[in-house]
């Protein structure tokens, strides 16, 4: 009887010690998957007491606090299938010396995107109007696996990496 009982009680400890305490917090994602949304033909609103040029979005649903977001422009096409994605924040050069320059900002809750220049926007529509933006939403816990490694200036290799079926892109 000692012995089923000593052994009752070493199978109990070593149940006991491999249990673990599972704590909910909000910045730390570990069940969100990869994914990217597309803003396509939008346009930028002017705003000239705070801004300028701008692109508001709020995020339905909200991301978590340790997820990142990258936002790229379709700056070309190849042809109607391939499209050219720039990584922003991105600075473009013209040729008599003027700047434009794209950027934005995030937060678990929503995201803008800027355009400013060295010179009034409004004279290159082009750069202001119908612009086609893809959103890639990264989980937190990414940024913890030291070995990933990605350029993430290469939007088809940011996809690759993070497992994103192109197919499933979907339009905000």
């Amino acid at each position: 009887m000692k012995k089923i009982t000593l052994l009752i009680a070493f199978i109990g400890m070593i149940a006991l010690q491999s249990c673990t305490v599972n704590e909910e917090n909000d910045n730390v994602d570990n069940d969100t998957i990869a994914e990217v949304f597309e803003l396509r033909n939008v346009n930028f609103s002017y705003n000239s007491s705070t801004v300028g040029y701008f692109i508001y979005r709020s995020l339905n649903p909200q991301i978590y606090a340790s997820d990142n977001i990258l936002i790229y422009r379709m700056s070309d096409l190849i042809d109607s299938n391939t499209p050219v994605w720039q990584l922003i924040p991105r600075t473009v050069y013209f040729s008599n010396g003027d700047e434009l320059d794209y950027d934005y900002d995030f937060s678990k809750e929503d995201f803008t995107i800027y355009a400013n220049g060295t010179y009034d926007l409004s004279e290159t529509p082009e750069y202001i109007f119908n612009q086609t933006f893809r959103i890639v939403i990264i989980p937190g816990y990414f940024s913890s696996r030291r070995a990933v490694q990605v350029d993430f200036n290469d939007y088809n290799a940011v996809i690759e990496t993070f497992g994103i079926n192109p197919n499933n892109i979907k339009n905000l």
